[in-house]
């Protein structure tokens, strides 16, 4: 359930933090500042305490956790997207592409995406990291999905009612080790394979 719940945070998040960076970085001007300034607002905001806040008022449930996640967390890559974008808005084959008359959402998503995956594809791994960590410290705190509802965080706040029950708390404690850090190496396997210096030779 966590890795299923992260899975789905990361990805709408992705999407949404990619839409608002293309948009930065692609516009520019003063829809690039006022966006910019208002990230910065938002970022501010502290997470822990907004979920305490609304899941003492509407409770937390899937639904509820699942959109503040996504609303947090697609502060991080947006900076990344904005950054690719506002490189490659100068670059030849978009001025080209501008010449030859071609919409504004093709030129961005069809021709300036596929030359923006290297911060995507870094940056996947460590917000799904990211989430699944997130999800079991407010699972652990109380704050997190119901507790009919199975997950490392709660098998770890049961451990603490028995501590002298060392198993309660190691193996779910193991359990999330090794997901993370087999989540941390598929992201560095796939950041290798789309590494574009391996595929280059200088002669």
């Amino acid at each position: 359930i966590s890795f299923s719940f992260a899975l789905l945070i990361t990805f709408c998040s992705m999407i949404l933090g990619i839409i608002i960076g293309a948009l930065q970085g692609y516009l520019g001007g003063w829809f690039d500042l006022t966006m910019q300034r208002l990230i910065e607002i938002f970022a501010t905001l502290p997470f822990l305490y907004i979920v305490i806040i609304i899941g003492s008022s509407l409770g937390t449930g899937f639904l509820v956790l699942f959109l503040i996640f996504v609303i947090f967390g697609w502060i991080g890559i947006s900076y990344f997207m904005r950054s690719e974008f506002l490189k490659l808005r100068e670059v030849q084959f978009v001025e080209a592409a501008r010449a030859m008359g071609l919409r504004h959402w093709k030129i961005m998503f069809r021709h300036m995406l596929p030359n923006a995956l290297t911060p995507i594809i870094t940056f996947l791994p460590f917000s799904l990291i990211g989430a699944i960590t997130s999800l079991s410290a407010l699972d652990f705190l109380g704050f997190g999905l119901p507790a009919p509802t199975p997950s490392w965080g709660e098998l770890m706040h049961q451990g603490l009612g028995n501590i002298f029950s060392y198993w309660v708390s190691l193996f779910p404690v193991l359990a999330l080790f090794g997901v993370l850090l087999l989540i941390a190496f598929v992201g560095e396997g796939i950041r290798d394979a789309f590494d574009p210096k391996e595929f280059q030779k200088m002669e």
